[in-house]
């Protein structure tokens, strides 16, 4: 036995009321309006969203390998300088054996000529050493003055040489490659 009493029960009056109420709200109600295009426009803003963090991981990543890469070049520089250095001088320790090979050999020597002969040795050694690492000695002796590779420290007026032609090298200069190590110091010809 159910009697539906729509009006005679406050509750239920209510109850009717209010759902016509909400069904009225949500028709027009701005709120849920706003609550729908959100949900719209919440999809544009996540992909945004998620492709910023993306390209931000990439960016953080990338500054990470640059990083990286910087201190592998400074290591490997630094090594290439220490391990230079280490082979140069590997190759001068050969010349101090044969310095101290010729020492001992020349302790009772009277021969002059032994001495030079020994010494000359030495010397043609660490040329040679030096060479192969690339060093080169500049040439002056009836070469025109260039001060990119000498330095000049007299003048003597001459005619027997041209004008600005080296007369003599009075210390030797050095170059590596295009390099100028040491000019050479030199006495140039001027004019009398």
């Amino acid at each position: 036995m159910s009697h539906k009493h729509k009006n005679n029960n406050p509750f239920n009056k209510n109850s009717e009321e209010l759902d016509v109420k909400q069904e009225e709200q949500t028709e027009t109600n701005p709120e849920t309006e706003e609550n729908t295009t959100c949900e719209d426009t919440k999809s544009p803003d996540n992909e945004l969203q998620e492709k910023y963090d993306r390209l931000n991981q990439q960016y953080i990543r990338l500054a990470a390998d640059f990083d990286n890469y910087r201190k592998r070049q400074e290591q490997e520089r630094e090594a290439l300088l220490k391990y230079g250095a280490e082979n140069a001088l590997k190759k001068l320790i050969e010349v101090l054996d044969n310095f101290e090979r010729g020492e001992k050999a020349l302790e009772n020597v009277e021969d002059c000529q032994t001495v030079k002969d020994s010494f000359n040795l030495v010397h043609k050694q660490v040329q040679d050493i030096l060479s192969k690492m690339g060093l080169e000695t500049i040439e002056t002796e009836g070469k025109e003055f260039d001060p990119n590779f000498h330095e000049a420290v007299m003048q003597t007026p001459t005619s027997e040489h041209p004008e600005n032609t080296i007369i003599n090298e009075l210390q030797k200069g050095y170059k590596m490659g295009d390099k100028v190590l040491r000019a050479s110091l030199v006495n140039v010809a001027t004019a009398e």
